[in-house]
């Protein structure tokens, strides 16, 4: 089973993570054999947290409760606070996600946590644009590493953009192979392009009992 750890902190930036958890929670479009998922937030406390939408939301974890394994992914969305030095923790947490094989996924501010801390330094990466990682984070090594889409995976590191968060989202269920790939593709080509052809093409992948 795939436990999904949603880090939640104080200005989290709603929009980013509305595909990826809505999918993975719901399991609408998963295919007949797909693992089970749980998905979890976490926070630094269990005190609540005020999204940039205006939304609280109360975490089920705090970060020492984290099991690492294989199954285990960490998303780490975008916020205006990623600079307050206690995020660290969850950023440690991550690089031990990294070094486990678990799945780690950031997009927008909370790659620049993740380049802060190294850990963009020799992987494949992306963020919100050629020059924002040197800006927003002092010793930050990866420029050779970087490339300039809205989001990439490399193995069990999938970053993002703050525009890329449908991409992203593709990229985090690919990985967790929870949609047949036809399901997939029709997904992104219908939320990316709008055109009914491809919500048809959706609905034709699904067992027929749905």
């Amino acid at each position: 089973m795939f436990t999904i750890y949603v880090y939640v902190l104080d200005t989290l930036a709603d929009w980013e993570l509305g595909y990826v958890v809505a999918e993975l929670n719901s399991r609408r479009f998963f295919k007949k054999d797909a693992p089970k998922v749980s998905v979890k937030t976490v926070g630094l406390s269990r005190e609540p947290v005020k999204t940039m939408g205006g939304l609280t939301i109360v975490p089920d974890h705090i970060i020492d409760d984290l099991a690492i394994t294989e199954e285990s992914v960490l998303l780490l969305p975008g916020a205006d606070t990623w600079d307050q030095p206690r995020h660290r923790a969850v950023i440690e947490k991550a690089r031990a996600f990294l070094a486990a094989g678990a799945t780690v996924c950031a997009i927008c501010g909370a790659t620049a946590a993740l380049a802060a801390a190294g850990l963009l330094d020799e992987r494949p990466h992306t963020s919100n644009g050629p020059g924002y990682l040197e800006m927003v984070s002092p010793g930050y090594k990866g420029q050779s590493y970087y490339v300039d889409q809205p989001s990439l995976a490399d193995r069990n590191l999938i970053t993002a953009g703050s525009t890329g968060a449908l991409l992203w989202a593709k990229q985090i269920i690919k990985r967790l192979q929870v949609f047949r790939p036809d399901t997939l593709d029709a997904w992104y080509d219908y939320f990316r392009t709008g055109e009914v052809r491809h919500f048809f093409a959706l609905m034709g992948t699904l067992p027929a009992d749905r």
